[in-house]
């Protein structure tokens, strides 16, 4: 049988950090092999239809009944609208929320393929610095006395790429200065449930009620990522944009047959069983990655153990450029993704992302035994 290609094609025997995707051991084949039987063996035919703007009623009231127990607060499935993944949340909102010309509000670092969308959509992106308790959010507020944004772009839990999260403090403050400057705080909120360590704070999801805040969910993180099944989380306000635009209009809701087997892993519990298996895969693989990393690595180099997430972030001394390095480190079987791409101003020269989620525990220190190698002999030739 003929290999299905996928969006990554990794060259024999390399080991690349830099894929931000599960393994092909994590996909559950046999879950949703039964998730579809328990769906299609009731012959409702309504899956296979347009599907209803917002999204199928049932799926949405069984996804809030799951994020509920997830985020440990009520949520309402009114306040849910069912996308085709998390990354066309972002296009969607992007589509009815801003115009070209527009500025944006960004973390610096971001997720690299967020400014590519908000590239495509013509908007002057502008960056709003991080430290380990993530957005500055102090900061921020001195910067929106300068720009008038029509909305900020936040990766608040478990942070792409620094793995940093937003403490509850500068949460609430930001909701607040939300509502003083009338932004929208658009949260990419993907990996707030896989949490390791420690309980991450409260999502943004949960500040839905002040109006501003729209929080994009997928379960690509925590299902399989060629579902392209997502959901934002607003007010009803703010969802009616989404309900009675054009692209619905035509093509109805987005995504009804696949809402319709995740309904049924979300009820027979087996997304609840599918998370807690992620959770310990994905904690054992970072503690093998940190550990290689504290092993192995140069002592000039430096990063924070995440708690949740995929990611490492790693700073190097400034002299040394990642995206130049990157030719090297390929040459020695391992990549990574340079810092450079996360940079909305072209920055961040010396940083780069490790992901631990694809590799098990023996290539992830093979991997960083030829990073570090890598490392070293950079070092010594500057």
């Amino acid at each position: 049988m003929t290999p299905i290609k996928t969006q990554i094609e990794i060259p024999p025997g390399m080991i690349d950090f830099g894929i931000g995707h599960p393994s092909p051991m994590l996909l559950p084949l046999e879950l949703l092999k039964e998730a579809a039987r328990n769906r299609l063996d009731q012959n409702h035919t309504g899956y296979l239809a347009y599907g209803a703007e917002q999204g199928e009623e049932h799926f949405r009231r069984a996804l809030a009944q799951f994020l509920s127990r997830s985020y440990h607060l009520a949520v309402n499935h009114d306040h849910l609208f069912i996308t085709a993944g998390a990354s066309l949340g972002l296009d969607l909102i992007s589509t009815l929320f801003t115009k070209p010309g527009d500025t944006i509000l960004v973390e610096e670092p971001t997720y690299f393929l967020a400014l590519r969308i908000f590239s495509d959509h013509g908007l002057n992106i502008v960056g709003v610095p991080m430290d380990a308790e993530g957005l500055m959010v102090d900061t921020l507020e001195k910067q929106l006395t300068r720009y008038e944004p029509v909305l900020l772009y936040t990766i608040p839990t478990f942070h792409n790429p620094s793995s940093a999260t937003l403490s509850e403090d500068r949460r609430q403050h930001l909701v607040q200065l939300s509502n003083k400057f009338n932004f929208l705080i658009v949260a990419d909120e993907v990996y707030h449930c896989l949490s390791y360590t420690e309980k991450p704070p409260r999502p943004m999801a949960s500040y839905a009620e002040s109006n501003t805040v729209l929080s994009l969910g997928s379960f690509s993180k925590i299902l399989a990522p060629g579902l392209r099944l997502g959901w934002i989380q607003a007010a009803p306000v703010l969802l009616e944009r989404f309900i009675k635009c054009g692209l619905l209009d035509s093509g109805g809701g987005l995504n009804p047959f696949t809402s319709g087997l995740v309904r049924s892993a979300l009820e027979l519990g087996l997304q609840d069983q599918h998370l807690k298996h992620l959770k310990a895969a994905y904690s054992k693989r970072m503690r093998a990655l940190t550990k290689a990393l504290t092993q192995h690595l140069p002592s000039f180099t430096e990063f924070s153990e995440p708690s949740g997430g995929y990611f490492v972030w790693l700073k190097l001394p400034d002299h040394i450029d990642t995206q130049k390095l990157l030719l090297s480190a390929q040459s020695r079987k391992v990549s990574y993704q340079p810092g450079l791409k996360f940079s909305h101003r072209q920055g961040l020269n010396n940083y780069l992302r490790l992901s631990f989620s694809y590799y098990e525990a023996s290539q992830l220190e093979k991997g960083v035994q030829a990073l570090s190698a890598v490392l070293k002999k950079e070092k010594a030739r500057l």
